[in-house]
């Protein structure tokens, strides 16, 4: 029983689920004046974690095919046959069920845009493109910006400008994260029939879509800092990690290697994190 709750709780990848519930958080708070107290941000949390956890579950049922063939990822439980699909719609559905209807209840605003992020991750970008264009990673991206999108929505009223750059900067942030793990495991993509940047396009264009998204997420980060900090230090701070994040990205384009990438990787996710954390400060 113990080994069961252990492979459904692997499925909602709580690394990357904390890190997109962060986001929605950031954007929430970014967008306060006065109010919203424990009630609000626990509606926010609840439903997006819900609602996130139920499209990952839900791509992971759909990807275990994939998942099987890759050495990388073989080992999940969908894929070894630990636990069986209808085991994972059920608990996915019913995720997502809960959460976006909580989404909807609290606000309708709020509630479509974590319903937009819903429908491009599981149906846009899984089920429709994943496996028919290295391009989904756009959509991929754009699905990972809603949570800071609605976070901002719901704390405004209203979709504006700084929440989509919020969102444009997340957006930018993931090539980094799945273009550097598509070369290291390009050939485990090739075995599996899914396209990935590297395998249609070159390595030499795969690095500087890396190094270029790296780039512009770290502009786009600053300039939203300038807008949101109320104190210079933490305009400087933020300057500071944007400036080595950029040398890193630099770095990786004239140095290309998968090591070299996987630095890049490693510090724009503490970048991100740390850019967003000084909003809230």
């Amino acid at each position: 029983m113990l080994q069961k709750v252990r492979d459904l709780w692997s499925l909602i990848k709580c690394k990357q689920t904390f890190l997109l519930l962060f986001t929605g958080l950031v954007g929430y708070a970014s967008g306060l004046k006065g109010g919203g107290g424990p009630a609000l941000y626990g509606g926010l949390l609840g439903s997006l974690f819900l609602a996130i956890s139920g499209t990952t579950v839900l791509n992971m049922v759909y990807d275990r095919d994939i998942d099987a063939v890759m050495p990388r990822t073989r080992h999940r439980p969908l894929a070894a046959g630990r636990l069986r699909p209808w085991e994972a719609v059920l608990l996915g559905g019913a995720m997502s069920a809960a959460g976006l209807g909580w989404a909807l209840a609290l606000d309708l605003r709020y509630g479509l845009v974590v319903l937009a992020g819903w429908l491009l991750d599981l149906v846009v970008y899984t089920v429709w493109l994943k496996r028919r264009t290295p391009w989904s990673v756009i959509w991929g991206g754009l699905s990972g910006g809603m949570p800071v999108l609605a976070g901002r929505a719901l704390a405004t009223g209203q979709v504006e400008v700084i929440g989509l750059l919020l969102a444009l900067a997340v957006l930018l942030w993931i090539p980094t994260h799945i273009m550097t793990f598509s070369i290291k495991y390009a050939a485990d993509y090739a075995a599996a029939g899914v396209p990935v940047f590297p395998n249609v396009y070159g390595l030499r264009t795969t690095q500087v879509a890396i190094s270029l998204s790296t780039v512009l997420a770290a502009a786009v980060m600053t300039g939203v800092t300038w807008q949101l900090a109320e104190h210079l230090g933490a305009v400087a701070v933020a300057s500071a990690l944007a400036m080595v994040l950029v040398g890193l990205g630099a770095n990786a384009l004239i140095r290309p290697s998968v090591q070299v990438n996987l630095r890049l990787f490693k510090f724009a996710s503490v970048y991100m994190v740390s850019a967003m954390a000084l909003m809230l400060l």
